[in-house]
């Protein structure tokens, strides 16, 4: 017997209602609301009889096999692979590369592991067997299946036995049981639900691409998020050739690391050895201009920051940060502001990282503030080849920073001549070929820059 059920969901954030409201009381948008009516079957509701809890010291712990994907710059991001049974939620804006990426791992596993299922919703076999053409994969073990009823492609899935499944996209997929149409709330969950029982009970690993919204956040109910067992993000341009692959979530492993791509005719090809790259076309000796380090999980990532202050006559001045957040710009500049009495009331400020990586953490704070300084005073580093390293403090101090002799090894292995770090950390590195100048305060780290 089948039983229906009406309610409204917000387009926006996934907030049901039982009745129609005009503005969401959990997201605060306006007209968002549309009808949905579910109807099941009760045949599908299946009770359990052999579920009992179990002490925790007498439940076994496993290792997790994982599957090597052939890319290590996703292996990485992973923590090591993908995980047998495992669900990985990617999402991007679109032309970022995602289909590009999943069928060349899927090529992979396929001619390591055994079969593979990619599900599209969104092209034609025949659009994806040009993109494989362009992309030379073609191995014996990888299907591709066109379709967007859960039902039939639970039934390939079933008949097929893959160890790896894409499904290309979540919104285009539907289940017939739910009225609603695809990429609705309902049907994102229902769909998202019956792929986690099949990828738990039969051990298949799955991803699953998602879109997103205009404002670059992942498109759907949230709950989408906290099924799965990863999240990855797609970062970067489309104009760029760098695209950045980012962890938000990660049950098997860290989310600090990150996966640096490089979009070339025949696909993304990993970018090995990020540091080199961003720093390929970087003038040491230009003011506005400084070499900072960061660490990206367990990797040193060395980056040029760029910064431009100008005069202006405008009322409020604009404070405009690429790849910085931006609270972490204007606490500096009122730094400098304080303690140095250098004005910027009076300036538009403008600062990018170079190469489109997003910088979290205090790693960036000294190289920032000596960009700026740089900028406003039109003066450039003294000193050659430099890197700059430290957090700066409310009261002028700089700080140390954990993991600071990696970004130092690194800055050796890049050909640096000076490093410029706070003296705490400087007191435990002694590197061959670099002179490393530790600093306690902000005015002494200008006075030996510049």
């Amino acid at each position: 017997m089948a039983k229906s059920k009406i309610h409204f969901v917000c387009q926006e954030c996934g907030f049901e209602s039982l009745k129609m409201m005009g503005k969401c009381s959990n997201c605060n948008a306006w007209n968002s609301f549309v009808e949905e009516v579910i109807v099941k079957n009760d045949k599908n509701i299946i009770f359990s009889q052999n579920s009992e809890p179990k002490c925790i010291v007498n439940i076994k712990s496993g290792e997790h096999e994982r599957y090597d994907t052939g890319i290590g710059e996703l292996n990485r991001v992973l923590g090591g692979g993908l995980v047998r049974g495992s669900l990985t939620l990617i999402s991007g804006a679109p032309g970022i590369g995602k289909s590009t990426l999943l069928l060349q791992s899927s090529n992979n596993i396929a001619e390591k592991y055994g079969k593979v299922l990619y599900v599209s919703g969104e092209e034609s076999e025949e659009q994806i067997k040009m993109r494989s053409d362009r992309l030379d994969v073609n191995s014996n073990n990888l299907f591709i299946l066109a379709e967007t009823n859960m039902e039939t492609i639970s039934l390939q899935i079933e008949k097929i036995k893959p160890v790896f499944v894409i499904i290309d996209s979540i919104q285009t997929v539907f289940n017939p049981e739910v009225s609603s149409a695809p990429g609705s709330v309902s049907q994102v969950r229902e769909c998202a639900n019956q792929i986690m029982r099949i990828g738990k009970n039969k051990g298949i690993s799955f991803f699953i691409v998602a879109h997103v919204t205009k404002q670059g956040e992942l498109a759907g109910p949230r709950v989408l998020e906290h099924m799965v067992d990863c999240v990855l993000s797609f970062e970067g341009e489309r104009t760029e050739e760098f695209r950045i692959l980012r962890t938000i979530k990660n049950r098997f492993g860290t989310t600090s690391e990150i996966g640096v791509f490089e979009m070339a005719e025949e696909g993304l090809l990993e970018v090995t050895n990020p540091s080199n790259v961003f720093l390929e076309e970087t003038n040491y000796k230009q003011e506005g201009s400084i070499v900072i380090g960061v660490m990206e999980g367990t990797r040193p990532i060395l980056v040029e920051v760029q910064a431009l202050v100008s005069e202006t006559k405008a009322i409020m001045p604009r404070r405009t940060a690429i790849g910085v957040d931006s609270a972490r710009l204007n606490l500096i500049i009122a730094v400098l502001e304080k303690k140095l009495k250098i004005p910027f009331y009076n300036c538009d400020v403008y600062v990018n990282v170079v190469g489109g990586l997003s910088i979290d953490g205090t790693f960036a704070d000294l190289g920032l503030a000596l960009a700026l300084i740089s900028s406003v005073k039109n003066r450039e580093i003294k000193l050659d080849k430099t890197i700059v390293v430290g957090e700066i403090g409310l009261t002028g101090e700089v700080r140390p920073i954990s993991y600071c002799d990696r970004i130092v090894n690194e800055a050796d292995k890049m050909g640096f001549k000076n490093i410029i770090i706070p003296n705490r950390n400087s007191e435990k590195i002694k590197p061959k070929n670099m002179g490393v100048h530790g600093v306690y305060t902000l005015k002494e780290a200008i006075n030996k820059v510049f």
